[in-house]
């Protein structure tokens, strides 16, 4: 086979490059993609996976990275760096997961982004009392606006919220007829688990994916929670949690007696996504809870200067000689 001309090179990589007009939004992208048992890389045309089968021998399937919020990759996946790159420019978070889609081991974090969200984010949790003002935002978004009476401490917010989530499994468990259902989630005993257990942490590992993608993508810290502390992921729990009741649990309960519901739960939670409209649902209610007086569009990163702090003036422009001052 001939190779390509140099010339027919050069116009396929300036197609697939990126710019700034053809990168959509966040709340516009897709929700997550979930890959295993693939190597994924980078060619003239795009970022592919191969797909190598006995029947079929190797294929190459093409990712639409620009609209993608989330990928997952599980075990048997490799990624080359040219990939991760362009990933990386598209803001596609990467997480590394376990198998069928548990657990999860590392993220990527999209540069370039603006520091609007962080700093609203970061104001609100130092303070003790605006703090818990966020946290009691949460728990109304989740069971109603008359559920909190006021002065509701810390503590009793996570009593209230762990016996509604108990109530709610009992409902399922009766509706479905599963007998009594307990959560649990222990990885070193996998296997030993019921099929809802499982549904349900594969279902949340796929959300947990998402979140952090859209908190990434506004440049929030995943790290800095209102309900959750101490660990890295304390800020996507939260915001989880906003849509567990919705999304995750009754699909776990449905798939009781399904003879893979790790897999089950992964493609009908995708499919699902489509009907919940979710991205754009998660980036305006994290925006609502930092700033509910003043939701606004974020600037695109590649238009906006960095600022530099000062304590008496505020934010001045970067990109400037302040030689001349004093």
């Amino acid at each position: 086979m001939t190779p390509p001309a140099p010339r027919q090179t050069d116009a396929r990589r300036k197609l697939a490059a990126p710019t700034v007009a053809m990168l959509p939004r966040i709340a516009d992208s897709l929700s997550f993609l979930y890959l295993d048992i693939v190597r994924i890389r980078q060619d003239d045309t795009g970022v592919c996976a191969e797909v190598t089968t006995e029947r079929r021998g190797t294929e190459l399937v093409y990712l639409p990275t620009a609209a993608l919020s989330c990928v997952l990759l599980g075990p048997g996946t490799s990624i080359t760096t040219r990939a991760m790159a362009t990933l990386a420019r598209h803001g596609t978070t990467v997480v590394i997961t376990g198998a069928g889609g548990i657990r999860c081991y590392a993220a990527t974090v999209p540069g370039s982004l603006t520091t609007t969200w962080l700093e609203h984010q970061v104001r609100l949790w130092a303070d003790d009392d605006q703090r818990l003002s966020v946290a009691t935002a949460m728990y109304k978004k989740r069971f109603g606006d008359d559920t909190v009476p006021p002065g509701t401490s810390l503590n009793q917010l996570r009593g209230m919220e762990g016996q509604r989530v108990k109530a709610h499994y009992r409902l399922l468990a009766q509706q479905y007829k599963i007998g009594r259902f307990r959560r649990s989630y222990d990885p070193s005993s996998w296997d030993t688990q019921d099929p809802v257990n499982l549904a349900l942490s594969s279902a949340n590992t796929c959300l947990y994916g998402i979140v952090h993608a859209a908190i990434t993508a506004l440049g929030c810290s995943p790290a800095i929670g209102y309900v959750h502390s101490g660990n890295q992921q304390a800020f996507v729990y939260d915001i989880a949690d906003l849509y567990k009741a919705e999304l995750t649990i009754p699909l776990a309960f449905s798939l009781h007696a399904s003879s893979q519901p790790e897999a089950e739960a992964r493609r009908s939670f995708r499919d699902g996504l489509r009907l919940f409209k979710l991205l754009p649902r998660i980036v305006t209610d994290i925006q609502a809870l930092l700033a509910p007086d003043l939701v606004f569009e974020v600037p695109d990163p590649e238009e906006q200067l960095v600022n530099l702090w000062d304590p008496v003036s505020g934010a001045i422009p970067g990109g400037a000689n302040h030689g001349g001052h004093p």
